[in-house]
């Protein structure tokens, strides 16, 4: 039933969607086909650009660098205004497009979109506000008398912004964004799984006014053709959304570059003894269960582990169970579905064969465990063992483990004995264990009283260990994509 989101054809009877070269439409001379991970209908036909119009995009954008930086504040902020209130006024057509090429039910696709337009909103409102510069007066000792230093920030270059399938739209707008509001010209590569939200947003910034040709370019280009652009020259700036494996591989081969990373994580859910009323558990449970499984498990913060110490895990596994197993499945464009299809059938049979390996080496199995063609059954293992691929790798689907400890010392250790570090998230009442949490933990983010699988859009996301570098959110983004250059100005009366 289900197939591959992606194959490529030379020749179509419908014409295929146009990317965007510096701004404008265009066509390269072969296309793809975008299908339904659900039940393989065709989602939309993508014109693949050629070498040559890869090499007019970068040129374009290394061309439009210094005038894209001295754009005036105002003229980008309402760039991403125009994005905001357009994207908006599209919201249900944006998430009807993410459903059908990505497979996230519709209820997920529309708030992703609310994301996204915050997004560009909170670009817009920094781009007015960011790099008011810094006044240092210098004659705090005598051979600086008579002289200020201002410090600003500058844009790097172009941005190669490389983006991944599971959110194709606000992933995107976490690239394309700051970029836009700091004035650094960006080259984005959508997931060639989901390319179609990009190009629909390449479109409304298609309507835009004020930036200079070459600010921006949509390209989706096979993943094969990638380490092309990521060794260009013009291109010193790259951020990357997706697996540690191909992150550290572009970080490792372009050493001089600013290598923004953000990979993927092992999150877990810390339920303290604390935690134990009626309501606390039933909230646990619930935030547990849903985000263990939305978006199929595709997230990096989905919630992989719950670590429980004894005197709450037994009423909390049973609320557990019965919330996972609450979870609606089936086709995502129904508004009651909860958990649709992974992006491939490929996807759905590796975890099935990560399940089966832990079950081999003695986890069990609670509730799941089926597939049915690209989908996964929300599924609980218990007494995971060390050495199956699940306790060790990112499952990135429907699947969640669970462990009993004694107290926050053995729940802390081992949240951090994991090579990923993202987000953990910690239900607690005692405000000292909630900063020991924020202390001990080795992960980018601590979330109290709620799933690791929190996230507001404005505020720093990022890892540490092999979760990545660096920091969206978009003030952070921005900060990422620039540099501080100081001026100091001589013969100054002060």
């Amino acid at each position: 039933m289900c197939r591959k989101g992606r194959t490529t054809v030379t020749t179509s009877a419908a014409a295929p969607s146009a990317f965007w070269l510096a701004g404008r439409p265009a066509t390269g001379q072969d296309s793809f086909d975008v299908t339904s991970s659900w039940d393989g209908a065709l989602v939309g036909r993508v014109s693949v650009p050629t070498d040559a119009q890869v090499e007019e995009a970068v040129a374009a954008a290394a061309g439009a660098q210094r005038e894209f930086a001295a754009t005036s504040a105002h003229v980008r902020a309402a760039a991403l205004d125009h994005v905001a209130r357009e994207l908006a006024a599209r919201a249900e057509e944006a998430a009807r497009l993410i459903t059908a090429e990505n497979g996230k039910p519709i209820k997920w696709a529309r708030g992703e979109v609310g994301r996204a337009v915050s997004v560009f909103r909170w670009a817009a409102e920094e781009a007015r506000r960011f790099n008011g510069g810094e006044a240092q007066r210098l004659d705090t000792d005598p051979g600086g008398v008579g002289r200020l230093a201002l410090t600003r920030r500058f844009p790097h270059g172009p941005v190669l912004g490389i983006a991944p399938f599971n959110f194709p739209l606000n992933l995107v707008a976490h690239k394309v964004a700051p970029a836009i509001a700091v004035g650094a010209p960006i080259i984005l590569k959508p997931a060639p799984a989901t390319p179609l939200s990009a190009l629909l947003l390449g479109e409304i910034l298609a309507g835009t006014t004020g930036l200079p040709a070459g600010a921006w370019s949509v390209l989706p280009v096979e993943n094969d053709r990638m380490p092309a652009l990521v060794q260009d020259p013009r291109l010193p700036v790259i951020s990357f959304t997706g697996s540690d494996t191909v992150g550290y591989r572009i970080k490792d081969s372009v050493p001089r570059k600013h290598v923004t990373l953000e990979l993927g994580g092992n999150a877990a859910a810390v339920v303290l003894a604390d935690w134990s009323g009626e309501e606390d558990l039933e909230w646990a449970a619930t935030r547990i269960a849903t985000f263990a499984n939305y978006q199929g498990g595709q997230s990096c913060i989905s919630v992989q582990r719950v670590i429980a110490e004894s005197a709450v895990y037994d009423a909390l596994v049973e609320k557990v169970l019965a919330k996972v197993r609450g979870q609606v499945t089936g086709d995502p464009a129904d508004d009651a579905t909860d958990v649709g299809p992974l992006v491939n059938e490929a996807a759905a049979e590796r975890v099935a064969s990560w399940v089966d390996d832990a079950v081999a080496k003695g986890a069990k199995l609670l509730t799941g465990g089926e597939r049915d063609g690209a989908g996964y059954a929300p599924t609980v293992l218990a007494e995971l063992p060390g050495d199956a691929i699940l306790a060790q790798a990112e499952a990135f689907g429907p699947v969640l483990s669970l462990h009993r400890v004694n107290d926050a010392d053995e729940a802390f250790a081992a949240v951090n004995d994991s090579r990923y570090g993202l987000q953990a998230g910690v239900f607690t009442h005692d405000i000292q264990l909630a900063f020991r949490a924020h202390r001990e933990l080795e992960v980018g983010g601590v979330i109290i009283g709620d799933a690791p699988s929190y996230r507001a859009d404005q505020m720093p996301y990022g890892g540490v260990k092999d979760s990545g570098n660096g920091r969206e959110g978009v003030k952070f983004a921005m900060e990422d994509y620039t540099y501080e250059r100081v001026l100091v100005l001589t013969g100054l009366d002060l």
